[in-house]
């Protein structure tokens, strides 16, 4: 444990040495989290490890087992360490007195724990029976924000949704997996592919379920055993969705991808409403919306080390009659907003509603920012 001030909350961070982990203790330094004192916790493998805070002052915290740790005394605990760890651990914090924001899917569904995008419904927060507090996927992270603006002005009714997900979502051995299927592919001609696609030797897939070096695979998650042959991921950005917009019949379907991209979700969606919208009435919205920024091509490389979604393509829904239907691409994150910036949101709300503790303005504010320029395509 570190003492960073005088005054503040008590702030513990479990999974801190995990590649999430790793982006919340950046940002929680970046933005000046109002920290009071600091504990970072993690597994018995990853336990004595110095790792540093870069707050104030440059701090060595050295990560304590939490199987072995004193619970009492923290204030917020942020976790990213797995929905088994989450269900384990976070009932034990709650229980030593503090507030569980929490990163898996463990808790999402959970009728008493808050699912919360901080731009969307921080109302939420005023009331967390279970002390816990759920973060939603990366992939309905990332369009929360633009429908939320867009359902209070046009009533949203349905969506069909394509994410183009990064493999960082997957964890580091994703990215190593991308890393060295690409290295691999140059070693013996990637150009090869361009007649053949099995003319390269590529080694066994390591973590996503298919080569993804210069692919594509339709496939994240598990199939779930309810006849829909959808998968767990593909089912969570309906269920997450009638959850955090308070829309319980809102009619939702994803198809989920994993594509070569090191970090940042791409999100191809098609909206309809209640109410006529136009490009135009859209862009307009979106414009004024927290923590959106258009972008006349967003992608992935853009979003990559930035807080905000990124929303652009805006386009009138041509399968859908009159002009009730629109069609737009979002990029986003998702290791920064996708997870960590959004719990370290959530983290400040708590501060505030709950302990009085006045933090600087949510940091994923951003709609004023501007886009990186995007050159335009000529056909």
């Amino acid at each position: 444990m570190a003492h960073i001030n005088d005054s503040g909350v008590n702030v513990a961070v479990l999974g801190a040495t995990g590649q999430v982990g790793m982006v919340m203790r950046s940002i929680l330094a970046e933005h000046k989290f109002p920290v009071k004192d600091l504990r970072f916790l993690a597994s018995a493998h990853s336990a004595g490890t110095v790792l540093q805070w870069e707050g104030t002052d440059i701090t060595d915290i050295t990560v304590e087992d939490v199987a072995q740790a004193d619970l009492s005394g923290i204030d917020i605990a942020i976790f990213s360490a797995g929905g088994g760890t989450s269900k384990k651990w976070a009932p034990r914090f709650a229980e030593a007195g503090a507030y569980v924001v929490d990163n898996s899917s463990a808790w999402r569904m959970d009728e008493d724990v808050p699912l919360v995008v901080s731009e969307v419904n921080p109302e939420d927060l005023d009331v967390i029976p279970k002390r816990i507090v759920a973060n939603p996927n990366c992939s309905t992270m990332a369009i929360m924000p633009e429908m939320k603006v867009l359902n209070d002005h046009f009533g949203l009714r349905r969506l069909v949704a394509s994410t183009y997900q990064a493999v960082s979502g997957s964890g580091r051995n994703g990215v190593l997996q991308l890393k060295n299927e690409t290295q691999t592919a140059i070693d013996q001609g990637a150009d090869k592919l361009v007649f053949d696609g099995s003319a390269i030797d590529f080694p066994q897939p390591t973590k996503v379920v298919r080569t993804i070096a210069f692919n594509v695979v339709p496939f994240i998650g598990d199939i779930v055993d309810d006849g829909s042959e959808e998968t767990d991921e593909e089912q969570k950005l309906r269920n997450e969705s009638r959850k955090i917009l308070h829309l319980p019949n809102l009619l939702a379907s994803c198809t989920c991808v994993r594509v070569p991209v090191f970090t940042a979700h791409g999100m191809s969606v098609n909206a309809e409403f209640e109410k006529d919208v136009t490009p135009d009435d859209a862009r307009k919205v979106l414009a004024t919306a927290p923590g959106v920024v258009l972008a006349d091509i967003p992608t992935p490389q853009m979003a990559a080390g930035t807080d905000p979604s990124y929303v652009g393509r805006i386009r009138q829904d041509q399968a859908v009659e009159g002009k009730k239907g629109l069609a737009l691409f979002i990029t986003n994150d998702n290791l920064r907003k996708g997870a960590a910036l959004n719990a370290v949101n959530i983290a400040q709300i708590i501060a505030e509603k709950h302990f009085g503790v006045k933090t600087p303005e949510l940091s994923s504010s951003n709609s004023s920012a501007s886009a990186p320029s995007a050159s335009k395509i000529q056909a």
